[in-house]
């Protein structure tokens, strides 16, 4: 009787959780309209569920109470698990950005990656800038994000003109104002706020690492380096 029994839970247990799954990610699509969810699976830990989206990783309970945003670690290994899982699931959070809203500025033979979500009339944007000067082999992708009282129309300004990324640098680091340029197509600014929504991102400057680490605020140089180089690991 008891082997039958066993037999039964190992029949009916597995469908069971796949149910839960299921039924958590269709729950998860009609909270999250907007996101894509890629998976849903019943962690180790505490009964939670990992809920994967294309830009982040969540957890829950079964009854989806409660929604967990952060890393979960292991204190007995001290080992974070949620960076782990975000290594394996994202091995490169830059490239998976739409690269085509930024400005690329190539440091060194620029193998390493950063991206800087950044502000014309932001004084730590220019602080930043102004440490960047000295990076080595890195490719800093500028999204500009004006979200400051009159940056939308400097921002406009700088994106159109002949030479931006040349532009942004006179105004960022000389303090030099562009010049009016032609009109041209500033969709980008509504595309890369939506990216910032997306990235929870609400404040500049703000980097990400290839990791998929955010950091908001400057950093100085040899903190900048230390954190590129273990992104890249």
């Amino acid at each position: 009787m008891k082997s039958l029994i066993c037999v039964l839970l190992l029949l009916f247990l597995p469908n069971a959780s796949f149910a839960e799954e299921a039924d958590i990610g269709a729950a998860m699509k009609k909270k999250f309209p907007y996101s894509k969810l890629v998976s849903v699976s019943k962690t180790p830990y505490l009964g939670l569920y990992e809920v994967v989206f294309d830009n982040q990783i969540v957890y829950t309970d079964e009854k989806m109470t409660y929604l967990f945003s952060g890393d979960i670690i292991d204190m007995h290994t001290m080992k974070d698990l949620t960076k782990a899982r975000e290594k394996e699931l994202y091995p490169s959070a830059i490239a998976r950005l739409p690269l085509d809203l930024s400005l690329r500025m190539v440091k060194g033979n620029g193998k390493r990656k950063l991206a800087v979500f950044t502000d014309p009339n932001c004084g730590y944007c220019k602080k930043l800038e102004k440490e960047m000067v000295n990076l080595k082999d890195t490719t800093v992708y500028l999204f500009i994000y004006p979200i400051l009282p009159g940056s939308d129309r400097l921002a406009k300004t700088l994106w159109c003109t002949p030479d931006r990324l040349k532009a942004w640098e006179d105004h960022m680091l000389y303090g030099m104002d562009p010049k009016q340029g032609e009109i041209c197509d500033v969709s980008v600014f509504a595309k890369v706020a939506k990216l910032a929504n997306q990235l929870h991102i609400s404040a500049t400057p703000t980097l990400l690492f290839d990791d998929g680490t955010l950091q908001k605020g400057t950093l100085p140089l040899d903190q900048l380096e230390s954190q590129i180089s273990a992104s890249e690991k």
